[in-house]
C-alpha cells in the first residue's frame, strides 16, 4: 500500500469455509503480533457472532503468526486448529485461489491510499465474491445470489451492476 512516505505491507487474516465458500474477512493490521492473533480468535470464536461457530477444525499454514496463544483461543472455543505440512500449498488451496483472485482481480488494479481504502476495497471485493461473482467450482453459479422479487427472464435487457467505480462489474436481466 502507498502512503505519503513509502510503501507499507498491511496483512490481512481472512476465513473461509471449504465447503460453501464465504469469505469472513477477520481484521487488517501493519503489525500482526501474538496479542493481535489471539484478540482475532477469540473474536472468530465469540459466541454470539463469531464467524468459527459452527466449525470444528481451522487449517492454517505454518506461518509464525499462527502462534501458540492463537491456536490456545480456538481450541477454547471448541476448534480444532490443524497445522498444515510444509510446502504444501495444494492442500490449502481454496484460501490460495482466494488471495490470487483478489489480488489478480481488485488490488493488483488500485493505488491505495492509506488503511481505510484498503477495508473498503477488500470489503466491496467481498459482497462481489459473494454475490456477483460466478465460481468455477460451484458449477459456474454464484455463491449466494440476491433474492429477487421476480424471476430473471433472458429475453429482458442485459443490465450492468458495477463496484469499485467499476473495476469489479457483474451483468444481469433486468426484472
Amino acid at each position: 500500500m502507498l502512503t505519503w512516505r513509502d510503501l507499507i505491507t498491511y496483512y490481512v487474516l481472512f476465513f473461509l469455509h471449504l465447503e460453501t465458500r464465504p469469505v469472513t474477512l477477520a481484521g487488517i493490521t501493519r503489525h500482526p503480533t501474538e496479542e493481535w492473533m489471539a484478540q482475532m480468535a477469540r473474536n472468530g470464536v465469540d459466541g454470539i457472532d463469531g464467524p468459527l461457530l459452527p466449525v470444528r477444525f481451522v487449517l492454517h499454514d505454518r506461518d509464525t503468526k499462527f502462534c501458540h496463544s492463537f491456536r490456545n483461543v480456538l481450541r477454547s472455543g471448541g476448534v480444532q486448529p490443524i497445522v498444515l505440512p510444509a510446502r504444501s500449498p495444494n492442500l490449502n488451496s481454496f484460501a490460495e485461489r482466494w488471495v490470487r483472485s483478489i489480488k489478480s482481480e481488485c488490488l493488483a488494479k488500485l493505488i491505495l491510499f492509506g488503511e481505510a481504502s484498503l477495508r473498503r476495497t477488500i470489503a466491496e471485493f467481498v459482497k462481489h465474491y459473494h454475490h456477483e461473482r460466478n465460481h468455477q467450482g460451484k458449477e459456474n453459479m454464484l455463491l449466494f445470489p440476491a433474492p429477487r422479487s421476480r424471476p430473471s427472464r433472458p429475453d429482458s435487457a442485459l443490465k450492468c451492476r458495477e463496484r469499485l467505480g467499476g473495476l469489479l462489474k457483474f451483468y444481469e436481466y433486468a426484472a
